[in-house]
């Protein structure tokens, strides 16, 4: 995650539901038993992006699977209430823990400032593009999605993509009003950047391997493009599980397989192996593989 690196032993795994099963003296009792999406990062609360609403920007803050703090692939875990979210009953666990990217999606959007009528690029067809490619739908956008699987390509379509493009083989619209890339290669950034129009906005999801991109600055100027980055994001939890629950974004379409928590090595490996696995859901307290 950026410039952070693994240097001991670490607990991988953020993107969690769970019950509550006991709770803080601080804590109300009531909360006993509630089905909840966690959200992995909690930040001190104190400096000042903390308390310009900006949280997810915290220096301090500590965030599941980032060196020193441990993730969730276990039985139990300790989490902030605040930061334990009540799910309804329209959400399974799987979409529950499903939150968490889909918030990353949710961000994504609201930072492209996505209105009724724009043309959006959603480059990357992962777990993330495919969810911001829903969101996107829902604020009323039309929407292309680019990728080089055609496995990914058509859950997009079934989606709700209206069109998708391999960049191997075919070009990209050169009409789009919005860039969402989230796929972090140069050559889609570079290429995504140069398929906006005048004045279009683009946002920056993916992380580039190496951390370094060149940027094509005569048309970022010319057009006068607005370019951004996102990192996680903020307040994006209830805004999340409504959308979800309403139905209006599919997190269930998204879950491949299922694994117990001694195969967690093989869940994390899979997507690499199958380009149609988008989502291994590991169940800690299952003990035998299955397929969803």
């Amino acid at each position: 995650m950026g410039a952070t690196r693994v240097a001991d032993p670490l607990v991988l795994g953020h993107e969690a539901s769970g019950v509550i099963v006991a709770v803080g003296a601080d804590v109300s009792d009531t909360r006993r038993g509630r089905r909840v999406a966690i959200e992995p990062g909690v930040p001190c609360g104190q400096c000042g992006q903390c308390r310009s609403g900006r949280y997810n920007l915290c220096p301090d803050v500590r965030f599941f699977a980032t060196p020193p703090v441990d993730g969730a692939f276990a039985t139990h875990v300790a989490v902030s209430s605040d930061f334990a979210h009540d799910v309804p009953d329209a959400l399974d666990d799987d979409e529950a823990a499903l939150i968490e990217p889909l918030a990353v999606a949710l961000w994504a959007a609201r930072k492209a400032g996505i209105a009724i009528g724009d043309r959006v690029l959603v480059s990357g067809a992962g777990p993330v593009g495919l969810l911001v490619l829903q969101v996107v739908l829902a604020a009323g956008a039309e929407v292309c999605v680019s990728d080089v699987s055609t496995e990914r390509l058509a859950v997009a379509m079934d989606l709700g993509a209206s069109t998708t493009v391999d960049p191997r083989s075919d070009p990209l619209p050169a009409d789009r009003t919005v860039l969402i890339e989230c796929s972090g290669v140069a050559a889609a950034i570079r290429a995504g950047i140069a398929a906006l129009v005048p004045a279009g906005r683009a946002v920056l999801v993916g992380m580039a391997a190496d951390g370094e991109v060149t940027l094509p600055l005569d048309v970022l100027q010319s057009r006068e493009i607005s370019l951004t980055g996102t990192f996680r994001y903020a307040n994006q939890y209830p805004d999340a599980i409504a959308l979800a629950a309403s139905g209006r974004v599919d997190l269930r379409r998204l879950v491949t397989s299922v694994h117990p928590l001694g195969a967690v090595h093989d869940a994390l490996l899979l997507p690499g192996r199958d380009r149609a696995a988008l989502k291994p859901m590991v169940h800690p307290q299952q003990d035998e593989m299955t397929t969803a």
